[in-house]
């Protein structure tokens, strides 16, 4: 396994915790910044612009089918600065669940789509990928208070707002979400356990299942030791998987088979997301979010272009 630092350029700074990038034809990035509850647009230039207040805590992004963005928005956290590095250290004192919302680009205009499931509440929804069936899947990472945690599910989910179901449960906190290049695999990140696991996709929203001891009906591909935490992810065209990676902040790669074949260390410990833009998908973008920063690196390989890119 190879390490290596990070070199790139700062597109942004000031921003509050970002997340979610979105590499955008016209250059431009798009970001949630969870501690505002907002949706920024950052410009090759660097200049901030605000898109939509979207409230609660926006936390993943991604472009549909028709355009809009699709916002998972886990219903706000309560935060800790020290320094001028932030971090989220529970629920938010006027929480009341999370949800899917969806923007217009052109007018800012905010809708929410989904905010149950069968009757029970999205807790804390994280991370989002579309397939090419108009739909998309979407982590709810659970809630985590002093005293117990709210469990979340993967989910699934029509961009129309039609329908939703869960797909997956018993994951401790599951954070990112991604497809491989054919489409039939599913990967999820847990945070707590900094674990990667696979399903196999048999039908739109419905997912393969391995039997006990899984704790999840997932295949584990890889499990990091010592005290890491895994966040968000952005596969590469090869089909390799790049996690966003905590506390040895960083990004780790990992191939479908399970190695650890790298690890770009980050400048700082919360490195929380990377997607794929630029010339031949070879830059990525990545969100350092305790000092509020979007990084933009020359990758050595290229991006797997999403469904809506």
């Amino acid at each position: 396994m190879s390490r290596t630092k990070l070199q790139g350029k700062v597109l942004a700074s000031g921003l509050a915790f970002p997340e979610g990038p979105i590499a955008m034809e016209d250059g431009s990035i798009l970001v949630v910044e969870i501690q505002r509850g907002r949706l920024t647009r950052v410009l090759p230039d660097g200049e901030l612009q605000t898109v939509a207040e979207v409230g609660g805590g926006p936390n993943g992004a991604a472009l549909g089918p028709d355009g809009h963005c699709y916002i998972c928005n886990n219903g706000g956290f309560s935060w800790r600065t020290d320094d001028g590095y932030s971090r989220p250290t529970g629920a938010a004192s006027d929480y009341d669940g999370g949800s899917i919302q969806r923007v217009n680009l052109v007018t800012g205009s905010v809708e929410t789509l989904y905010t149950h499931c069968q009757g029970v509440p999205l807790h804390g929804p994280n991370d989002i990928v579309f397939d090419d069936q108009g739909g998309f899947w979407f982590t709810d990472f659970g809630k985590k208070f002093d005293d117990r945690i709210m469990l979340g599910y993967l989910y699934y989910a029509r961009c129309d707002g039609s329908s939703i179901r869960r797909a997956a449960k018993h994951l401790l906190t599951p954070n990112g979400v991604g497809l491989s290049p054919d489409g039939r695999m599913l990967y999820v990140s847990e945070t707590e356990t900094s674990r990667l696991w696979r399903y196999p996709i048999t039908a739109p929203g419905e997912l393969g299942q391995e039997p006990w001891p899984s704790p999840n009906g997932g295949k584990l591909v890889h499990g990091l030791p010592g005290y890491q935490r895994l966040d968000s992810m952005a596969l590469e065209e090869s089909g390799n998987i790049c996690v966003a990676t905590l506390v040895d902040g960083g990004i780790s790669v990992f191939s479908p088979q399970g190695d650890l074949l790298e690890f770009h260390e980050a400048p700082e410990g919360y490195c929380t997301n990377i997607c794929f833009g630029g010339s031949n998908l070879q830059t990525a973008y990545i969100t350092l979010s305790g000092y509020g920063q979007l990084l933009a690196v020359p990758w050595p390989r290229p991006g797997l272009r999403l469904n809506n890119q």
